[in-house]
């Protein structure tokens, strides 16, 4: 598919190593953004760039940590100094760890926080100059928020990455009374099962198992079909704003 408006944009990607944020990445990068990918991981990062580049795209790695103040800010000096300006960020880095609130696993909560809400306010913050800049020239400008279904389904073990992902939700909706007057779009997307690597982080092996029951009899989204998501909210005319997307697989209730 082909999508209008996208050719010539500058885009910021969190979690581009892999999943979501890799397909992300890539699909932009195919429809002629040039896209700074930024993930811990630096060999998947110059793996992804080459598959790319060798498409005939621009891409840049910059390896960052969401939950690190300094490296966010030297991501994006990094960023200024290879493409200058930046006009579409998604928020996509993340991590989903399950325990039940009795086992204590503070260690899991603090994680959690600082990726999946902290992590997404630093890069608003190393970016809102950009996005607001790109609106007031009359330029398309969006940002963009992965949260999930977790925001307002209910998973049991799963609560306090719930809790992260209905704060995601509730920041995008509260960022849109500030950006959506100043001409920056703000989308929140919230994916249901996607096949990506998310359930691998946790090390609770019997959750782990009951997750993927569940996946099996529901079945899961691509990375690729979440991309194009992304790739539609983001195409369309600058004064249209799909600002809640929750995208799911038919079966998942």
């Amino acid at each position: 598919m082909s999508y209008e408006n996208l050719t010539g944009r500058t885009a910021v990607v969190t979690g581009a190593a892999s999943g979501i944020g890799e397909a992300i990445a890539v699909l932009l990068a195919e429809q002629g953004a040039r896209v700074a990918l930024l993930a811990r991981r630096r060999q998947r990062l110059d793996e992804v760039v080459a598959k790319i580049t060798a498409g005939g795209g621009s891409a840049l790695a910059v390896v960052a940590d969401v939950t690190d103040d300094a490296s966010v800010a030297a991501a994006a000096e990094r960023i200024h100094e290879a493409y200058g300006a930046v006009d579409l960020v998604v928020n996509n880095a993340g991590v989903m760890l399950g325990n039940p609130v009795e086992a204590g696993r503070h260690d899991e909560w603090q994680r959690m926080i600082d990726t999946n809400v902290t992590g997404v306010l630093r890069v608003v913050r190393a970016f809102t100059g950009d996005l607001v800049a790109a609106g007031e020239e009359g330029r398309t400008a969006d940002l963009v928020n992965i949260s999930s279904v977790a925001a307002h389904l209910t998973f049991p073990n799963y609560a306090v990455y719930g809790a992260t992902k209905a704060a995601v939700t509730y920041l995008s909706q509260c960022l849109r009374t500030e950006f959506g007057p100043l001409d920056v779009r703000v989308t929140n997307i919230e994916p249901g099962f996607v096949g990506t690597e998310l359930l691998d982080h946790t090390d609770n092996a019997e959750l782990l198992e009951q997750v993927e029951g569940m996946v099996q009899a529901v079945g899961t989204l691509s990375a690729e079909e979440l991309a194009d998501v992304v790739a539609y909210a983001v195409s369309r005319p600058r004064h249209v704003n799909l600002r809640q997307i929750m995208a799911m697989p038919t079966r998942q209730a």
